[in-house]
């Protein structure tokens, strides 16, 4: 016989809402096609411009062209999103992603590389469509899990995207290729959303009361304290994690000695451990705490591994020699943050000292990063869609994003300022403090939810 708790345990279990992974999916599926075809070009942007001979701010021109034009272009598809429903916008937004890596590949200005990009982000709403769509498939309870899937097609995208990039660039030695290969993979996005994706967003459920479409209506939810607080931590949060990403490669070589191939080692981890805890964990630890402890612990985490990162020894790698990473830096063009700003002074490290100490730290640190990375953004997006009716989850993911976007654009010119004015650590130092303040800040500013069940009326 089993006890009775035993049996409540067991009711419980059975009774517990779950993703409905039938429908969820395609939309996975699909997300993961469109982010490994953005994936494989980013990488290759700035050799893009480098190509044409554009200087440092023409290279950083390049890379916020498509953050920048986003924070136009995503609220506005969200918006129509809302109004018209997923499936057509989200064709609309892999047609035209399409097109711009076509324009990409056959470019032969750099005028037209900058109008792909733009192009792009005006109406490539890919990303947040396909997050609004899992918000129509799921509940409270499963909406974080539902919305980690996105998270997952991105840290996937980051393993596999770079690595075809890599290998296309050494097989051809032609941009170009990599470029047609992501129109490629737009294409496929294209028929698997064509064949497979089944509209999420009943007629009915649309906002086809008014008949005015208020394209910049999303943006209403800056006047709303409920959502204003959590745009700002998002927008926060992504300043900081995105200067991470973005000087990371500067410092693991000024502390390791590490080059290309042990950055892309240390991203590896990253995309691996995102991925677990995107798909394992985080519809459970949301069933367990629920969506708003889950973003303090996150907070938590990302202010610890980067603190951790900012004081990893100067130790480097053992097979590091200061003569050959010189020679190498010499034969490379700024890329990156750096070159935004123009060409950072790195100190490379001494051949004295060489060992693992410096890596092993820098493998530990980077875990609590990592974690908090994979559930910060769907533990705030899920709540936000929390606070909304359904007929606005379109339009608040759509301006999620564009917080993002406008995070994306900044966080570079920032963090290699930083880096410029304190050395290595200033970034990360100044990145996990701020990460602990956004942690206390949010004990304080996100209220729970009522529990609008169990009101009497």
């Amino acid at each position: 016989m089993i006890s009775h708790k035993q049996w409540q345990l067991s009711m419980t279990s059975q009774t517990r809402p779950r993703l409905d992974i039938e429908r969820a999916l395609p939309i996975f599926v699909l997300t993961f096609v469109d982010i490994l075809g953005l994936t494989i070009i980013l990488p290759l942007l700035h050799l893009y411009a480098v190509a044409f001979g554009a200087t440092p701010m023409q290279i950083g021109l390049v890379a916020a062209a498509f953050p920048l034009a986003q924070l136009i272009g995503v609220p506005v598809m969200g918006a129509l999103s809302d109004r018209y429903g997923r499936k057509p916008l989200l064709l609309i937004s892999q047609i035209t992603t399409c097109i711009s890596f076509i324009m990409l590949a056959s470019a032969n200005s750099l005028e037209i590389i900058i109008l792909s990009r733009v192009i792009d982000g005006l109406f490539g709403a890919n990303i947040a469509t396909a997050q609004a769509a899992l918000t129509d498939i799921t509940t409270d309870e499963t909406r974080a899990q539902g919305l980690g899937l996105t998270g997952a097609a991105f840290g996937l995208g980051f393993i596999f995207g770079p690595l075809i990039s890599i290998i296309a660039l050494e097989v051809t030695d032609k941009l170009y290729v990599s470029a047609l290969i992501a129109a490629c993979y737009s294409f496929v996005s294209i028929l698997l959303t064509a064949g497979l994706f089944k509209e999420t967003l009943p007629l009915e459920k649309r906002g086809l009361a008014d008949n005015r479409i208020k394209l910049f209506a999303g943006f209403r939810f800056l006047a709303q304290p409920q959502i204003n607080v959590l745009l700002v931590l998002m927008f926060a949060q992504q300043v900081i994690f995105y200067g991470f990403e973005s000087l990371l490669g500067l410092f693991v070589l000024s502390r390791l000695g590490l080059l290309g191939q042990g950055n892309g080692l240390i991203f590896f981890i990253v995309g691996v451990v995102l991925v677990t805890v995107q798909v394992r964990y985080i519809g459970k630890w949301t069933r367990k705490y629920g969506e708003r402890k889950l973003v303090f612990l996150a907070l938590g985490l990302l202010s610890i591994g980067l603190l951790l990162i900012a004081f990893t020894p100067a130790q480097p790698n053992p097979f590091y020699v200061r003569q050959i990473v010189e020679n190498d830096l010499r034969d490379q063009r700024p890329s990156g943050a750096e070159a935004i700003l123009g060409t950072i002074n790195i100190t490379l490290p001494e051949n004295e000292n060489r060992g693992l100490g410096g890596v092993a730290w820098m493998l530990v640190a980077i875990i609590p990063v990592a974690v908090g990375a994979g559930i910060i953004r769907p533990g705030l997006n899920s709540l936000m869609t929390r606070r909304v009716s359904p007929n606005d989850y379109g339009s608040v993911l759509g301006v999620s994003a564009a917080f993002v976007s406008a995070a994306n654009a900044i966080a570079p010119l920032l963090g290699a300022l930083l880096f410029e004015l304190g050395g290595a650590s200033l970034p990360f130092l100044v990145g996990g403090l701020l990460m602990g303040f956004l942690l206390m800040m949010s004990v304080w500013v996100i209220q729970p939810l009522p529990i609008i069940q169990s009101t009497n009326l």
